[in-house]
């Protein structure tokens, strides 16, 4: 594929170096075949929900569940409220946490690419386990297997792609991680709702199905090249200066090598990152970093994602008809962040956070409203009311897709100093999958107790996201990847005071 020569600005201060680089072939098959991570993990969210709104799922495992959901006077906000159920879907993101951590260092000492490679086989096992479980114990162990796979993939994936890719595209090629995150959301809808056809043993299909993704990421791994920045932070300097020229498609690569190479002896001198993390002159990426992830959960999108197909039961739509709006909840978030990775890098980051939350707030304070109103403890909702809700769910999608989905992955990958970048990603992923534990173990608890108040407090959270993107974030879009620090976080009007340059001397002794 012809690459086209872009000369992407740099220059600590805005000095104004150019690195000239094509957007090459080999770039562009590295992130999508790195972006299978997502296919992983958004198979997993998609495929969980399904399976556990099937009849033959909850006999085996968890037949008070069963018993509740066909209880004619059962409260409709109450019938899936099991703390087992919840754990099922939560219990992965537990082991993520742990996960990314082991992730981050491996990440470091063995590079980008093994640490993807041992994503795949994690899930592999994980889904196995799975297909063949034979009581709740075996269940859960193989959902700790695809946490593990999870956290490694999660903490891999966009620091690669964000550090092989040129700075004109890395927007755009990182939201690829995002883009087939849902896409395998939109593959699971389609096997559950296939699936569920399939009695008795339809589930083990849908869980077995997520070795497919990892072993499409597996296979891929053995043809990606392993980023620059990795290679010549563990002392391969000729070959990162090989594979630099590889994936850039020009010789003239110097003045790029040289700021990577600038970065990592900076970073080999720091032999404690996490600490280097805690300093002052840290902080601002930190706190942006761990916002970002509070707030992409609090959304309420994993609620959306993991239990769509019990959430639209809950409003009135029978087994089939609840998986098959699941699948179009999934198809609008797949072409919405296929709209993300086509207008990220010209529109911005900031932007597209605001006009979302706007968009989140209106869809979810509307679908509160009605479910109020027409949705009580023990009646049915009209047709016409659950078409309502159907359309704004997708409304909701849409904008978190085109933005707080994909940019809570893209901008803790592009802000950190190289450095601190393994570790600060981490606090990235681990934040992510503590919350998306937090929602997913309590949601059902909470749908039964606050019933249609739960889509007000979600509102309420997006309200308050909307004032952070505009007060707080900085943008980030066109700023080389290790020019961050002196191009953005200093010039902020709000964190240019963590740069006092009396406190980084104190640090720095």
């Amino acid at each position: 594929m012809p690459g086209v020569v872009i000369a992407e600005s740099g220059g600590g201060g805005g000095g104004g170096e150019d690195f000239p680089a094509k957007l090459t072939k080999q770039v562009i098959v590295c992130s999508i075949i790195a972006a299978c991570g997502g296919l992983m993990f958004g198979y997993d969210i998609g495929i969980s929900g399904g399976v556990t709104s099937m009849d033959d799922f909850l006999i085996k495992f968890f037949p008070l569940v069963y018993a509740k959901k066909h209880h004619v006077k059962e409260n409709n906000y109450c019938k899936y409220d099991n703390q087992y159920l919840q754990l099922f879907t939560s219990s992965l993101y537990l082991a993520a946490i742990v996960a990314s951590f082991i992730a981050s260092m491996t990440c470091k000492k063995f590079g980008r690419k093994v640490t993807i490679q041992a994503a795949s086989v994690f899930f592999v096992m994980g889904s196995v386990l799975n297909a063949a479980a034979k009581d709740l114990g075996m269940l859960i162990a193989g959902r700790i297997c695809l946490g593990v796979g999870v956290g490694f993939g999660n903490q891999a994936v966009p620091l690669f792609i964000s550090e092989i890719a040129p700075t004109r595209y890395r927007g755009a090629l990182n939201i690829c991680f995002q883009l087939l995150i849902t896409v395998g959301i939109l593959l699971a809808n389609f096997v559950n709702y296939g699936t569920s056809r399939l009695h008795p043993y339809g589930w083990r299909i849908s869980l077995g199905g997520a070795a497919v993704p990892a072993l499409i990421l597996l296979v891929g791994s053995l043809l990606i090249v392993e980023t620059p920045t990795s290679l010549i932070e563990r002392g391969k300097k000729d070959e990162g200066l090989k594979i630099l020229r590889k994936i850039r498609g020009v010789e003239d690569v110097e003045k790029e090598y040289e700021m990577i190479l600038r970065a990592t002896e900076s970073a080999a001198i720091e032999k404690h990152s996490y600490r280097k993390l805690m300093q002052r002159s840290n902080r601002p990426q930190l706190l942006v970093t761990i916002a970002l992830q509070i707030f992409q959960q609090f959304t309420g999108i994993n609620v959306i994602m993991f239990y769509a197909p019990v959430l639209f039961q809950t409003i009135g739509f029978g087994s089939d008809a609840s998986l098959l709006s699941a699948v179009v909840t999934g198809g609008v978030n797949v072409l919405a962040t296929f709209v993300a990775n086509l207008i990220v890098d010209k529109a911005g980051r900031k932007s597209l956070l605001i006009e979302a939350a706007v968009q989140m707030f209106i869809a979810q304070s509307v679908m509160g409203g009605i479910l109020t109103t027409h949705l009580k403890a023990t009646n049915s909702m009209s047709n016409k009311y659950a078409m309502i809700v159907l359309l704004l769910i997708c409304v909701f999608v849409s904008g978190f897709a085109w933005s707080w989905g994909p940019l809570g992955w893209l901008i803790p990958s592009e802000i950190f100093p190289l450095e601190v970048r393994n570790a600060g990603f981490f606090f990235a992923v681990a934040t992510n999958m503590l919350f998306t534990f937090l929602i997913a173990q309590a949601f059902l608890t909470m749908l039964c107790h606050m019933q249609s108040g739960i889509f007000f407090f979600f509102a309420a959270w997006v309200l308050i996201m909307f004032l952070f993107a505009i007060f707080l974030l900085p943008e980030t879009k066109g700023i080389p990847i290790d020019e961050m620090t002196e191009r953005v976080w200093k010039k902020h009007w709000y964190w240019k005071k963590y740069y006092n340059s009396d406190d980084i001397k104190k640090e720095s002794t």
